[in-house]
């Protein structure tokens, strides 16, 4: 069964190579070169490397209590420098917590691109973003799953950079309305 899945890879990256996205071209290859070569704003991302402390609040609807959380979260950038791959972890509710999340830009498309994945579920949140930069500011609009209703939410998160070095990263989510509404803020700061 191995052989044969290696067989399968190689063929694939033959034809792959072989194709038409792989021309000769002179424009085709400085083309495939931008879209493969990490940037400036992929060394601002890397900015998220190292250990942070976490505090964060969340609302389980408009207006009522916050409940806090403190936890803690490591980054590195992984593949040549080209993503952002944080892993979090505190308590929530009392309950451990632990969440992964890989951050990206796509040079080809000039747009962040998120993923997020955690121990209270089994989904993966998607997401695509635009930089701000007069308020060193990404905003992701994406969906995820309402695990109550079965069913995808509209979701945006603000992620702003700070001139001291920590970082805010803001969720809002639907009310049962549909009408936006804060249900989380993050802090990190680096230790």
């Amino acid at each position: 069964m191995n052989k044969f899945i290696l067989s399968l890879s190689v063929l694939f990256i033959v034809l792959f190579i072989s194709g038409p996205a792989f021309s000769q071209d002179d424009e085709s290859m400085k083309k495939w070169q931008d879209y493969m070569t990490p940037g400036d704003i992929h060394k601002m991302l890397a900015k998220g490397t190292g250990s942070w402390k976490s505090s964060a609040t969340f609302w389980m609807a408009p207006g009522t209590e916050p409940m806090k959380s403190e936890g803690t979260a490591t980054g590195e950038m992984i593949l040549g420098g080209r993503y952002l791959m944080s892993k979090y972890s505190g308590k929530i509710m009392g309950m451990d917590f632990e969440g992964i999340a890989i951050e990206g830009y796509d040079n080809a498309v000039k747009m962040f691109m998120s993923t997020w994945i955690d121990n209270m579920g089994t989904g993966i949140m998607f997401l695509e973003g635009t930089w701000d930069e007069a308020n060193k500011q990404i905003t992701y609009k994406g969906r995820m799953v309402d695990p109550m209703a079965g069913n995808w939410v509209d979701v945006r998160e603000v992620v702003t950079y700070n001139s001291d070095g920590s970082t805010k990263m803001e969720m809002y989510g639907p009310d049962p309305s549909g009408k936006e509404f804060k249900t989380m803020e993050i802090v990190f700061t680096k230790q």
